[in-house]
């Protein structure tokens, strides 16, 4: 099998790759509704698929419909949430083995004294091992507190203040919170003593120094027209970094317009492995965002509306269950060892090892090589603005 060359076509637990390919159809959904903002970007689509599973669980009617049109979801429950948590056993499995760390944090928080139906609560028990922890929504400032220490503890303490003053309210039905975390080291690692102050290209005439990590090694690498792509894997070999840099300083917008499955996929597949000089700025990215209003502009309106939202299945049908707030923050740093938390464009040369200088803006993505499955993605536009 080759690792590199699918997103969601290989098919490490029973039946999970259709589910694979609609979480990353999603990612790249997510992603085009957000990067019109300027500046840099760094979300964990999987991370908020794997949230919204749970409120899934008990959707109904046109919510129902609506949640899984919006996020790539399958019409069939029983069988969506068979395959999410075998999708999620595997991961957690890959994290016990010890090379890298991967940890998901998402939770419900619905308002104390709102009943949750038996059968909604045992099926996120049973598929999810999700713990539904009811909060008093009329003491804002403590729920808040207790929403952001666990998140802390779940991120270890990368994510600091998820919820802000002034999300919460006493009229407050649910929270859904998500955050990840993942740490890995590079197989091959950087020399610190090589890192250098380099100009990075923020446009076609204006830099900024940054500091500019280097070594030469055996990667898989490619080159298609106005793109390079290259993944760098972490120790262990289950996850990797895809770097996507266009050849042009000030190409990315027309890259990231052309990212698709299919695209990515092609790249991926005709990757090759070769001796490369590699430049790579080190960098920190802090992302944080409200996650309602993207989904509503993928078709998923009626979970957020009162009176419009059918969350029978979470709290019964005289329910006014609604989702309230979605927050999502994300935190990647990139070193030398590797990352705590991709088309490569290289040049060939015959008398040296190529070089893949990634001096100006650039997409990039982490995934899990298995399945195929897209775990953080974003854009370094500025590695000196952390």
């Amino acid at each position: 099998m080759n690792r590199l060359a699918c997103f969601g076509s290989d098919d490490p637990a029973p039946g999970t790759a259709d589910l694979v390919q609609g979480n990353n159809a999603f990612a790249l959904d997510l992603y085009a509704r957000i990067r019109e903002d300027a500046g840099n970007l760094f979300v964990s689509p999987y991370s908020i698929s794997s949230a919204l599973a749970l409120t899934y669980a008990g959707a109904r009617g046109e919510t129902a419909a609506q949640m899984a049109q919006a996020l790539r979801f399958f019409p069939d429950q029983e069988l969506f949430h068979r395959q999410f948590a075998a999708l999620e056993a595997g991961f957690r499995d890959l994290g016990k083995r010890g090379k890298v760390r991967l940890r998901s944090a998402n939770r419900l928080w619905p308002r104390t004294g709102y009943d949750l139906r038996d059968d909604y609560v045992r099926l996120l028990e049973a598929r999810y091992g999700v713990t539904v922890q009811p909060l008093d929504y009329r003491d804002t400032e403590a729920a808040r507190t207790t929403i952001n220490r666990w998140v802390e503890q779940q991120t270890e303490d990368r994510i600091k203040n998820l919820v802000l003053p002034g999300n919460l309210s006493a009229e407050t039905l649910l929270v859904l919170v998500n955050a990840i975390y993942f740490k890995g080291n590079w197989a091959s690692q950087f020399d610190p003593a090589l890192t250098r102050e380099a100009p990075f290209w923020m446009t076609a005439d204006k830099s900024v120094p940054v500091p500019m990590m280097t070594q030469t090694q055996t990667v898989r690498w490619g080159r298609w027209r106005e793109l390079l792509m290259l993944e760098m894997p972490y120790e262990g070999g289950d996850l990797s970094m895809l770097v996507l840099l266009p050849t042009a300083r000030d190409g990315l917008a027309e890259l990231e317009a052309s990212l698709t499955l299919d695209n990515l996929h092609l790249w991926a597949s005709q990757l090759w492995e070769d001796n490369v000089q590699l430049q790579l700025p080190r960098f920190k990215l802090d992302f944080r965002f409200m996650v309602n209003g993207v989904l509503s502009a993928l078709g998923m309106d009626d979970a957020f509306r009162p009176g419009a939202a059918d969350f029978s299945g979470i709290a019964g049908k005289e329910s006014r269950f609604y989702i309230d707030l979605i927050i999502h923050q994300a935190f990647v740093q990139v070193d030398e060892v590797g990352t705590e938390a991709a088309a490569a464009t290289a040049i060939v040369e015959r008398s040296m090892p190529p070089t893949f200088r990634a001096d100006h803006p650039f997409f990039f993505l982490i995934r899990e090589n298995s399945s195929g499955s897209i775990l953080f993605l974003g854009r370094v536009a500025n590695p000196a603005a952390s």
